[in-house]
């Protein structure tokens, strides 16, 4: 390895060190934040003086507004054995800041938070030089979905469409990786949909700079339903998303570790790349100093027993997570080796909310149901054109219900928004 005090480490850096042991993301952002007392004040600062809006919890614009406060978290993280750390950008986008009237910050405000979290790696690579530290940008799911409707009584509405995250999450992508991250992550993935627009935003901003950094991908098993919110399986939202090859995949947040096993355990039998798992400290507890029940020796303990079965490739903490459970997974999980990463057989991989595969001549016979084609049913199409999608849904149902395996959609018809 080179001398880090020097230099700053790459992507390269980052894979090699991937095949050498477990590496230690950092612990959450809004449970360092709230033990601050932050007031309004501290949210407002000279940049939001007069906004017109109360700003208190708007935890990202303390990049700008107090990032003593930001800055040292980040430290904090790397002192007790964190690897990576997040930039403070969980919702600095231009639809979550749209709620505040602050869409126009976006470019700075990523900017800002990227360089704070470079400068506590840098810091912390000063006082080590042998061991590199790297910045994550961390990308969120936005509030709101392309995937469910927010109206119980329209199922088709969206608040929401995939242009709009395209572009919002290429403008975080821009400033992220201009502001010095290592790496993107997308994180707390509700809605696969806003994932792959998160997804097709990062390779268009790659393609316009000829040039490319790791990206790691996070999904959020919302309950013991074992589901997204959107309502894919861990498995089927990874077979939605394989395609972009990212570094690694995992969990976060919603669950406590122990009730992640059975997910993780899913995703590693089924992504050929990295795997990490940072969970939530136990569930929820509003009594508790943190706001959750697990003491940093709980979570780190669950999280040794994945290590023990070969599960992980990174590990962290997420809402409710301090340094000291960091320190402590840091401890426990250094006696570990990582994750092999599997090698998996080629096979036609789809997804809806089930995983679906295809593979070789072992397969049965796989039933396709033609009939939701505007092209070939003339009655599909009347119904999509007067815009009746409850009644064309009822054609997809009765096709599944009469055997069909797979449903070929096709919307390919002139004067039809696809």
């Amino acid at each position: 390895m080179a001398d880090f005090s020097k230099t700053r480490p790459t992507g390269a850096d980052l894979e090699e060190l991937l095949t050498k042991r477990i590496l230690i993301l950092d612990g959450a952002m809004g449970t360092m934040i709230q033990q601050e007392k932050l007031e309004e004040d501290d949210f407002r600062g000279e940049y939001f003086k007069n906004h017109g809006i109360e700003l208190k919890g708007n935890n990202d614009l303390l990049c700008l507004t107090r990032p003593d406060v930001i800055r040292n978290i980040h430290r904090s993280y790397f002192d007790a054995g964190s690897d990576l750390v997040e930039t403070n950008t969980f919702s600095a986008t231009s639809i979550a800041m749209a709620d505040y009237n602050l869409e126009e910050i976006v470019p700075e405000l990523n900017l800002n938070a990227a360089k704070l979290a470079r400068e506590a790696a840098d810091e912390a690579m000063i006082k080590d030089p042998s061991r590199p530290r790297f910045v994550a940008g961390a990308i969120g799911p936005t509030n709101r979905t392309a995937s469910l409707s927010p109206d119980v009584n329209d199922p088709a509405l969206r608040n929401v469409h995939f242009d709009e995250l395209v572009e919002a999450y290429f403008a975080q992508t821009k400033a992220l990786v201009e502001g010095g991250v290592d790496l993107l992550l997308p994180e707390t993935t509700f809605d696969t949909l806003n994932l792959k627009a998160a997804i097709f935003a990062i390779e268009n901003y790659f393609d316009s700079i000829g040039k490319r950094i790791p990206v790691i991908m996070s999904i959020t098993i919302t309950d013991a339903s074992g589901r997204t919110l959107s309502g894919q399986t861990a498995e089927a939202c990874w077979n939605s998303i394989a395609h972009a090859k990212p570094l690694a995949v995992g969990l976060n947040c919603a669950l406590g570790a122990d009730a992640m096993r059975p997910y993780l355990q899913a995703l590693s039998k089924n992504a050929d790349c990295y795997l990490h798992c940072y969970p939530n400290a136990g569930l929820p507890n509003p009594l508790s100093e943190t706001g959750y029940d697990e003491k940093p020796e709980d979570t780190a303990s669950s999280l040794s027993v994945f290590a023990k079965d070969g599960l992980l490739n990174l590990a962290g903490g997420c809402c409710g997570t301090t340094p000291d459970h960091i320190h402590a997974i840091s401890e426990q999980l250094s006696e570990f080796e990582p994750r092999e990463r599997p090698v998996i057989d080629p096979a036609l991989r789809l997804s809806g909310l089930e995983p679906f595969e295809l593979k070789g001549k072992s397969t049965s016979l796989m039933m396709v149901g033609e009939r939701t084609n505007v092209t070939g049913s003339p009655r599909f199409r009347k119904l999509i054109e007067k815009e009746d999608y409850e009644s064309a849904i009822k054609i997809a149902k009765q096709q599944v219900e009469n055997g069909a395996n797979v449903i070929d959609v096709n919307f390919d018809a002139a004067l039809l928004d696809g």
